[in-house]
Formats: structure tokens, C-alpha cells, sequence
């Protein structure tokens, strides 16, 4: 069915509806002149026609609207279908432009002054709506190569001209048809600039700054876009028709500029109509979009961002979601979702992108041999994608590019959606079901880290129990004890050799041992790892491998933060082990004290370091050569410098290395100094650190390469996966903190230990938290997300107060004073020290 015959089609449902076909008798429940149909609104029934089209609903006898047509006007019946319009109706004569299809911003000033003349805008309204509520006007509208007023266009700040200035020079020397008769009815099907639209946008401002000011008008546009919607969203999906007519994009590009989009009159019902529309766009036209939005300055594309995120927290304020009624299955929230993600990419290509410095792919490729999943049949659960967004893609640009966006990431963040978000359900349709049900984690921007970090929980337990199932099969094939956990057993003042040796043997031999569950003993203690033994390996791996003696890491006073030695004796199993170790704790769940700057994350992530990642990373080199670049005398000779370096090996000692051959016979200039500071910075960040990195991110691959953290997480995430967050919010901890044993938070023990907590200074409320959970580090989320117990241990006593790690749980005896309470603290806290059985 070709597109003319199925809005023909839909206009007929349209008239049925709202005019019935005249027989008195007639008995078509979706007919209007049947005695039992309940009347509908003009608005509704548009709704209707589109529905009653898709399922083939039935149809009255067509002649019968003949006798509403006067054979002798020529009016047809999309013109009386116009004329009909909610609000719309306003009887304008043929002198009022009832001629006029589609508009310019001639067309616009010469309607509105002679309305503005004889104080009467039915006339303007009757063409807004015609224009406005057809997609074949709207994309003749406002093109490029029409005359325009030479009005000075007030209503742009001067940048957003000059962004706008080479598109218009394109144009202007093409001389634009006066008649609808003399515009081609088909946009040429090549577009040559991706960015390059027919629609002059700053014409589009400027038109409805005059118009948004009349209320009957934007209640003309308010049901235009009621009307236009269903007839667009049925072009997109069955007709193909952007493929055939690029300019059907100007449609989108109109409508957008409406500064009343967030209001109430469009949230209800036009807006989430429009969204459902723009979501059925193809791949490139949504690219198209973002790249043209990117051009716009921050308050029109901030602007659009808002009218989004207003109609998805408008539609889940006003509605009730559980595990039955899902906010996946919400068409408004998923569509508005899916536009968001325009502005998104549109944001970060309008901000600071680093393209370029991509580290090489060091995951390994899929093996062509079946694995056990695929035997099993689940293939789809454990596959490792999708990880490639189809808009990501056509772009060509991922949100790890993104140095500083337009509009920052965290705005993109709906706070009512993730309060909704039933993450169970989204993890199995974002892994199993992708392809019939909307998973919010293909959007990731929307979700904050405390969401995002549910779905990687999920994830990581999915994978958990299917190894501890995999080893139960295999075990029963060859009659083998089966091992269902990630045993270490460690000597605790031979903590590296031991873990090395085993972690090296399980890479070597069987990696996927590394995606079961973390399970240490320590030789010759009792302690029963449920999460708190595991968190005291992680804690004194670290405190070995980054001591400064052992020469793995160096370390800056100033920043607090350790670099990889670029001159380490160290062989590269040992940075390789800090990899899966960093990959063990997101796996586990496991909070580390970690102290990287974030051009590692970065790198992680596959960005190679820069001269931007100096800035907290090598501080002091960073403003030297930011100095360099800033320098107006001659950098020749008053800097003389040459593209020889040198820094201090692993003993202090200098060492030369010429960044280009011959480097130190060739002179630092003003002209060549950008080259100078970029390949400073290639080789402290990278090249000299090579081997080194490597074997630490493919430890840290081992664990995690078939994660989605790499697609549902930044580089700032990942640190805060990994290293928890330095803020304590104690008064967060005592509102979620739950008691037992008899103790409640109105008891008096209870009320004088918060009391010496909040009295204690930020070295000791850091030893208090390592004592009770084993981090001084607070979750994901913050110190509320903790859950910690306090339980009652007897009644007032000597002993001390103990902890169970494990279960965040801390044993707490009732002193009989406040004192004593804070001596018994302080001594547990500062000298506690292994496990042991209570």
C-alpha cells in the first residue's frame, strides 16, 4: 500500500468517526451514525482512525460522504477535513489564504499583519493549522532557498547566526519559487553535508516568536501536532518515506523549535504523540538530527533536553509501575527515552571530543568453536553483545570521547525513572529480550550509577551460578569433586607470592575459575569468607603491591595518587595480578582503597592518555607545558628546549629519551611546540608505560571482558565501581543503620554510640568503618546504601566490641557509661587485626 492510498484511508476512519456515513440504520460500531457509538473528540478520533487502519477495521459505504461535498466547489476532502479540525474551525473565507499549503516567513509577517489589522486571527490560526497538521506542508515550510524578511533577527544570539551563516551563503544565491505550484514536490534524494537540512532554522525562530506570543495560536499548534502525528508515525513505519524524501527530517526539525513543548497543553497528549513519531526514525536520520542539533548553542539543545526529560517524569509522576505494570512497557516513557538519546550524542558532539587516541582492542575474538553456553542453549544470555549502540555507531562516536559535553552528563540523569526501574526485569530484557522489549540500560545516560550498578550486580550473579553449574556438570562427566567457588588459601605475611602462584596457574589453565565467586581462606585463622575475608585479601594485596619499596608504582605527596614505574624490575605477571585483582573486586562486589588517576580509568576504557590527562595525573608537568603553550616571546630562545626529555629511573637517576630521532638537535618553536607538548604527554602516559599497562588491563580483561561495564559505564563510574566514594555521610548510616537484639534507636547505648561517632575526627570514623565493613570507603551511592547492624552482645562488660565484615554487622556489648563506650570503641577500631571465631 503506497502512502497516498493509506492516508486516504486513515481520512476516511477520521470521517466515520466524527460524522458517521448518513445511514440512519446503520449497525458499524465504528461509525458515528450508529445509535450505539459514543461520541468522540475531534482529538480522539484522530487516535481512533489510526488504530481502526492498522487492524482493517470495517468500512461504510463511501458514497454516502459524497452529500457532504459540493460537486461544484472543487473542495476536496482534505481541505474539509481541515476546515474541521478541533479549534480549528473558525470559518475563514477564500480571501483569508485559504490558498496557502505551506509557509514562509514572508508568508508568516503578511498573515499576521493583516490579522493584527482588523483584529481578528482566523485567518492566521486556520493556515497554522492546515500547515502545521500536514507533513507535505510542513516539509515545503520555511525551506532555505525562499525569500525571508531582511528583518534582523533579534531572537538568535549572534553566535547561533554565525553557526547557521555558511548553510544560509550555500543558498543564497538560489532564487526561491513565490507559489506552492513552483517548489519541487521531492527534495533531491542525495544529501551531501549530513548536517545539511532544506529548513532554515533561524527563519523557524523567528517565526514562532511572533506566533507563541497569541494563545489561539498555540492551541492551533497544540492540536496541529495532535493531527500530524499518527499520519507521520504511519509513514515511518510502513511507507519508508525518509528514505524516499530526506527532507521529511524538516518535519522533526519544525516541530522541535517550539518553545511550548514542555508545557501542560502539549505533555498530555501532543507531545507523547511526537515522540512516538520521532522514535520510528531511521538510524540516520536520527544521526542527521543529533549532528545538526550539535551546531546549536547550549540554551536551545539545553531546551530540547528539558522538554524530554519533563514528558518522562511527567508520564511516571502521573502513573503506578510495579513488577505486573512495567515502565519498560510504557510507549511515552520508552519513545521520550529514545529521543533523549538524540540530544545525548548531540551533546557530546557539540562539547570537547577526543576521537582519536584510541588504545588497540586487547579483548581476545570469539572463538569459532561451540562453547558449553551455546551447547546448553543459552548463548543469548552469556553472549558479549550487544555492546554497540546502532546510533553510537552511525555517529561514529562513543561517550568515552566526551572530554567536557555541551550539557553535562549527570542532566541526563531522570531521577523519578530510576525510582521505577524494576532491574531485574530490564537485566532479562536487555540480555535475553532486546529485540521485543525496550531495556533503559540501552540507554544508560538516563540511569544513575546506583541503577547501573544493580544491572552489573545482576550480571556478575548470573554469571556466578552458571560456572557454579557448568563445574557441577563437568564434575558428573568426569567423576571429579566439584569446585564451585574461586578458592585462594594465602599465608597472610606471604599474601603476593601465594596469590600470584594461584591467580597465575587458574589464568594459565583455566580462566573462566575467575568468574566464579571469590572465596579466600587465611592459613591457620577461622574465619568463613561471606564477603568480609575477601575484602581483607583485597585490602593487604594492596598495601603490598603499591608499598613505594617494592618500586611497582611511584607515588606524588601532592596528589596522593600512584603512576605505574616506567622503570619496574617487576616481571608482568605481578601487574597483571593488580588487573584481576581490580576485576575480582567489581566482580565481588568489593569496594578497594585504590588510588589511580583517571586517565587510568581511561585507558580502561580504551582511551589512550593526552596532554588534557597530565592535569591531575603529573600536575607540575602539566602546567609547565600548558606555559609553554601559552608563551607570546620567543620560545626558541628563552625556553630553549629540544625534543629531548629526560626523567628519574626506578634509583633516582636521570635518563635521556629523544622523543623524535636526532630529538635533541631540533629546537623547540613556537611553531612546532604543539607536536613538542603532545608527544611529552604520548610518552608519559603511554609509550613508557606500555608494557607495564598492558599486563594490567589484561588481568583486569580477564574478569571483566565479557561485562557490560564498559557499555553501561564512564571512566568517573568505573572509579567509583571500583574505589567506592571518599564522601561519609554518617548521618545518612544512622538513619538506614537497623538493630537487634533488643537494641533499638531509641535505646540509650544506641543514642550515646552516635553520639562518639559524630564526636570522632575523619581518621577515626574511616578506622570505624574499615572495623565494621571492611572499606573506610563508602558504597556506591553513599554510606545510606550500607545497611549496617548493630546487635546487642550481652549486658555491660569488658570485652570489646567485635564485627562481621561480612554481613556489615557490628557486636556491640551495653556499656553502662557513654565513657566507657568510647574507650572500648577506640581500642577495637585501632588495633583490630584478622579473624577469628567468636
Amino acid at each position: 500500500m503506497n502512502r497516498t492510498t493509506a492516508k486516504h484511508l486513515i481520512e476516511r476512519y477520521f470521517r466515520q468517526l466524527t460524522d458517521g456515513c448518513g445511514n440512519g440504520n446503520c449497525t458499524n460500531e465504528f461509525c458515528a451514525s450508529c445509535c450505539d457509538f459514543q461520541p468522540l473528540d475531534k482529538n480522539t478520533a484522530a487516535v481512533k482512525a489510526l488504530e481502526l487502519f492498522k487492524i482493517n477495521a470495517k468500512l461504510c459505504d463511501p458514497h454516502s460522504y459524497k452529500r457532504e461535498l459540493d460537486p461544484d466547489s472543487g473542495t476536496n476532502r482534505s481541505a474539509l477535513l481541515d476546515s474541521k479540525m478541533s479549534d480549528m474551525d473558525l470559518s475563514p473565507s477564500k480571501e483569508n489564504f485559504s490558498d496557502v499549503n505551506y509557509l514562509t516567513e514572508n508568508t508568516v509577517c503578511t498573515i499576521l499583519s493583516s490579522c493584527e489589522e482588523k483584529g481578528d486571527y482566523s485567518a492566521l490560526i486556520h493556515v497554522i493549522g492546515r500547515v502545521f497538521s500536514s507533513a507535505e506542508g510542513l516539509i515545503k515550510s520555511f525551506r532555505k532557498d525562499e525569500p525571508n524578511t531582511t528583518e534582523k533577527p533579534d531572537s538568535l544570539k549572534p553566535t547561533e547566526v554565525k553557526k547557521h551563516e555558511k548553510k544560509s551563503e550555500r543558498t543564497s544565491e538560489k532564487t526561491g519559487a513565490s507559489s506552492a505550484a513552483a517548489l519541487p514536490d521531492e527534495a533531491p534524494n542525495n544529501v551531501s553535508d549530513p548536517c545539511e537540512v532544506t529548513v532554515d532554522v533561524d527563519a523557524v525562530r523567528r517565526v514562532y516568536d511572533k506566533l507563541l506570543s497569541i494563545d489561539q495560536v498555540d492551541a492551533a499548534l497544540v492540536n496541529a501536532l495532535v493531527y500530524l502525528t499518527p499520519n507521520t508515525e504511519l509513514d515511518l513505519e510502513y511507507l519508508d518515506v525518509y528514505e524516499t524524501n530526506p527532507d521529511y527530517l524538516n518535519i522533526f526539525i519544525i516541530v522541535m523549535e517550539n518553545n511550548n513543548l514542555h508545557s501542560p497543553e502539549y505533555l498530555e497528549f501532543a507531545l507523547p504523540q511526537f515522540c512516538k513519531a520521532m522514535s520510528k526514525l531511521p538510524v540516520p536520520a536520527l544521526a542527521r538530527l543529533s549532528k545538526l542539533w550539535s551546531q546549536y548553542d547550549l540554551p536551545h539543545i539545553r531546551r530540547m533536553m528539558e522538554t524530554f526529560q519533563q514528558l518522562i517524569t511527567f508520564t511516571v509522576v502521573c502513573n503506578e509501575y510495579d513488577g505486573e505494570n512495567l515502565v519498560n512497557d510504557d510507549e511515552t516513557v520508552v519513545a521520550a527515552t529514545k529521543c533523549l538519546k538524540v540530544v545525548f550524542y548531540a551533546s557530546i558532539l557539540g562539547g570537547d571530543v577526543d576521537m582519536e587516541h584510541n588504545e588497540d582492542d586487547d579483548e581476545d575474538s570469539d572463538s569459532e568453536e561451540l562453547t558449553l553456553h551455546e551447547l546448553l542453549g543459552e548463548e543469548r544470555l552469556y553472549k558479549k553483545g550487544p555492546r554497540v549502540d546502532p546510533l553510537e555507531k552511525e555517529l561514529g562516536i562513543r561517550p568515552v570521547d566526551s572530554r567536557k559535553p555541551l550539557i553535562p552528563f549527570e542532566d541526563f540523569i531522570n531521577e523519578s525513572l530510576n525510582d521505577v526501574v524494576e532491574m531485574d526485569k530490564d537485566f532479562t530484557f536487555f540480555k535475553v529480550d532486546a529485540e521485543t522489549k525496550f531495556s533503559f540500560q540501552s540507554c544508560p545516560f538516563i540511569l544513575n550509577i546506583i541503577t547501573k550498578n544493580q544491572g552489573l550486580y545482576y550480571d556478575n550473579r548470573i554469571r556466578m551460578y552458571s560456572e557454579r553449574r557448568l563445574t557441577a556438570l563437568y564434575s558428573m562427566v568426569q567423576g571429579q569433586q566439584p569446585n564451585p567457588y574461586l578458592k585462594l588459601k594465602v599465608r597472610r605475611d606471604h599474601i603476593i607470592d601465594d596469590a600470584l602462584v594461584r591467580l597465575e596457574m587458574i589464568s594459565m589453565e583455566n580462566p573462566s575459575d575467575l568468574k566464579k565467586q571469590l572465596f579466600v581462606e587465611f592459613e591457620g585463622e577461622q574465619g568463613v569468607d561471606e564477603g568480609g575475608v575477601s575484602k581483607e585479601f583485597f585490602q593487604l594485596v594492596l598495601e603490598e603491591i603499591f608499598n613505594v619499596d617494592i618500586g611497582m608504582f611511584t607515588y606524588d605527596d601532592d596528589t596522593k595518587l600512584f603512576w605505574f614505574n616506567s622503570s619496574s624490575l617487576e616481571n608482568e605477571a605481578q601487574y597483571s595480578l593488580i588487573g584481576i585483582v581490580l576485576g575480582l573486586a567489581i566482580y565481588n562486589n568489593c569496594i578497594l582503597d585504590v588510588h589511580f588517576p583517571m586517565v587510568v580509568y581511561r585507558k580502561l576504557m580504551g582511551k589512550k592518555g593526552t596532554y588534557l590527562d597530565l592535569s591531575d595525573s603529573h600536575p607540575d608537568l602539566y602546567h609547565s607545558l600548558k606555559q609553554l603553550l601559552e608563551y607570546t616571546g620567543n620560545v626558541e630562545k628563552d625556553m630553549a628546549l629540544t625534543f629531548q626529555i629526560s626523567h628519574r629511573d626506578l634509583f633516582g637517576n636521570p635518563v635521556l629519551h629523544d622523543l623524535k630521532e636526532e630529538g635533541d638537535q631540533i629546537p623547540v618553536t613556537k611553531e612546532n611546540r604543539q607536536e613538542f607538548v603532545d608527544m611529552y604527554a604520548e610518552y608519559i602516559l603511554n609509550k613508557s608505560v606500555d608494557r607495564q599497562f598492558r599486563a594490567f588491563k589484561k588481568g583486569f580483561l580477564m574478569v571483566t571482558n565479557e561485562s557490560p561495564m564498559k557499555y553501561l559505564f564512564r571512566p568517573e563510574e568505573v572509579e567509583l565501581l571500583i574505589c567506592g566514594s571518599r564522601k561519609l555521610d554518617f548521618e545518612a548510616l544512622e538513619k538506614t543503620t537497623e538493630y537487634d537484639g533488643g537494641y533499638s534507636k531509641d535505646t540509650q547505648i544506641i543514642k550515646d554510640f552516635w553520639e562518639t561517632i559524630n564526636s570522632f575526627g575523619e581518621e577515626q570514623k574511616r578506622l570505624f568503618l574499615q572495623f565494621t565493613t571492611g572499606t573506610d570507603r563508602a558504597p556506591v551511592g553513599g554510606l545510606g546504601k550500607l545497611k549496617m547492624i548493630i546487635t546487642k552482645n550481652g549486658s555491660d562488660s569488658d570485652r570489646l566490641p567485635t564485627s562481621h565484615t561480612c554481613f556489615n554487622a557490628l557486636l556491640l556489648p551495653e556499656y553502662s557509661s557513654k565513657e566507657k563506650l568510647r574507650e572500648r570503641l577506640l581500642k577495637a577500631i585501632t588495633y583490630s587485626k584478622g579473624f577469628g571465631m567468636l
